[in-house]
């Protein structure tokens, strides 16, 4: 088994069952629920396992859960791409560092997006910098990875399920070991 399979493993079941933010899932539930969505679309394997990973930044730092509700961004995005960005490629990576990004995109060229979103995730928007300006969403749709990032975006917003039924971490196991570096 990698490393970063066993980290992965580990990650979660250390730290899984910690609340995801203010939401009514764990942090395991929400990443499960992620890969989920991405894998019912048939979406690519880097595509399944950035929407697993997706927020391990959020156990990668010592925080509590409620950061955002006391004005700190953990910057989650940035800490789970410097950390995964050694065992994957920009493929895996690229989304997961856009991922905040694609939020905020989102709320400027999504009509109604913004209003779908939830409290905690309103809230964090305003700590990441609120909608995007014209010239930043220009700019970033011009990324290589904007199409996957607006994609894990929407399986992110969507993951927030109370005990929906999903397939268990050891699912994507493989998947790890077979796309990782």
């Amino acid at each position: 088994m990698k490393e970063i399979t066993q980290k992965v493993q580990v990650m979660f079941d250390e730290l899984g069952n910690s609340q995801y933010g203010g939401e009514a899932v764990s942090q395991l539930e929400h990443a499960l629920q992620c890969a989920q969505l991405a894998t019912d679309e048939l979406a690519s394997a880097e595509l399944i396992i950035a929407s697993l990973l997706h927020d391990v930044g959020h156990l990668l730092h010592a925080l509590p859960y409620d950061a955002p509700e006391n004005g700190i961004d953990d910057m989650h995005e940035n800490l789970a791409n410097d950390f995964l960005k050694q065992y994957f490629h920009e493929a895996v990576t690229g989304p997961i560092h856009l991922h905040v990004d694609a939020k905020r995109y989102l709320c400027t060229r999504e009509a109604g997006y913004q209003a779908l979103l939830s409290e905690p995730s309103l809230i964090s928007l305003q700590l990441q910098g609120g909608p995007m300006s014209e010239e930043e969403c220009s700019i970033f749709e011009k990324h290589t990875f904007f199409q996957s990032a607006i994609q894990l975006r929407k399986y992110d917003d969507a993951a927030k399920v109370l005990d929906l039924q999903v397939l268990p971490l050891d699912h994507y196991l493989d998947l790890i070991e077979k796309i990782s570096l």
